[in-house]
């Protein structure tokens, strides 16, 4: 599935909702289960489907493996109906307040996952990308964090903030991984059992004041400093999520370009250790690492400024497009 949070471009105040993209169209997932458990089981069984089935990704990761076998015969249904000659019924039929499938180009989307529990970022996790910054392969995991307050969606503005925080504002294109099922002290053999999805990640970086004073949490984690999305891609949809293409243009410049293949620590080691330090939650993101490329180790270094579109694409699992406007 590719699942994301969207809005209705007509009431920029809605509510997000949680939708699975469908060709141009996106399913509502709560208003299918809606619509289908009052066919099949009447207003009785569309109650408890209301009650039962989140409209938001962080409580639909975390009541998943209960639904799943509830919620997939509610999108093949609702699938079934925009691919058939009278997929306008799927359009008009409306359960949960809202319709149960809408055209792409009417809504918003948003990033996926708005409130992760927690973000935890993994640095020089690229062999190309540590070999640029002259600096050692690490031995082990070198970990940060950001917080939920950095988040925004595709096509939102990243805000430099301003050149008395910051001259030296940069990209990274990131695979972020979405846990699905926590734990403490997971085998690394078990690990991707662990993984509900895939997304994009953009992590945005202020260089001087995350070297400043050797403190990368304040150069890291400034209001909209992690681009996020488009979606959220399951697992069972990305056979190998080392054997990816990456990449990030920068004004239509190809800034960088690998291959998720040169990750040092591998998913399954990430969770495995990340989990013996602390219980990993459902929602839960991972940034893996950026590849080379990043602006601060070219020569002469390339920074971003106000009106730089960044194009963040990752085979797969989509483009997450965003422009850097003034503080």
């Amino acid at each position: 599935m590719r699942l994301v949070t969207y809005a209705n471009r007509g009431q920029p105040q809605s509510k997000p909702r949680l939708g699975v993209e469908f060709g141009c169209m996106i399913v509502d997932v709560q208003a299918a289960c809606v619509a289908y458990a009052m066919r099949h089981d009447g207003p009785a069984g569309a109650e408890t489907a209301l009650a039962v089935v989140p409209s938001d990704m962080r409580t639909f990761i975390r009541r998943y493996p209960l639904l799943r076998k509830q919620i997939e015969p509610a999108l093949r249904m609702a699938a079934d109906a925009l691919a058939r000659a009278d997929g306008a019924e799927a359009l008009e039929l409306v359960a949960a307040g809202s319709p149960v499938a809408v055209p792409r180009a009417d809504v918003r989307l948003l990033a996926p996952l708005l409130d992760p529990p927690k973000i935890v970022c993994v640095g020089l996790n690229y062999r190309d990308h540590a070999i640029e910054t002259g600096l050692a392969i690490p031995a082990s995991p070198v970990l940060f964090s950001k917080y939920s307050s950095a988040i925004v969606g595709p096509d939102e503005a990243v805000v430099h903030p301003g050149s008395e925080l910051t001259t030296r504002l940069d990209y990274e294109v990131e695979l972020a991984v979405v846990i699905g099922i926590g734990g403490k002290q997971i085998p690394e053999s078990k690990a991707l059992d662990h993984v509900f999805g895939y997304t994009v990640a953009n992590d945005i970086s202020a260089r001087d004041l995350q070297f400043q004073e050797g403190q990368w949490l304040k150069g890291k984690t400034l209001d909209t400093f992690l681009p996020l999305g488009p979606a959220i891609v399951t697992a069972d949809e990305i056979e190998d999520p080392h054997r990816l293409h990456i990449r990030l243009d920068l004004n239509g410049q190809t800034m960088q370009s690998s291959s998720t293949e040169e990750m040092i620590f591998r998913i399954p080691y990430l969770i495995a250790y990340l989990s013996k330090l602390f219980t990993l939650e459902p929602g839960d993101l991972i940034l893996t690492g950026t590849p080379a490329g990043v602006g601060h180790a070219r020569r002469p270094p390339v920074y971003l400024q106000p009106g730089d579109i960044m194009r963040a694409e990752i085979d797969g699992i989509g483009v997450l497009e965003n422009r850097v406007t003034g503080g």
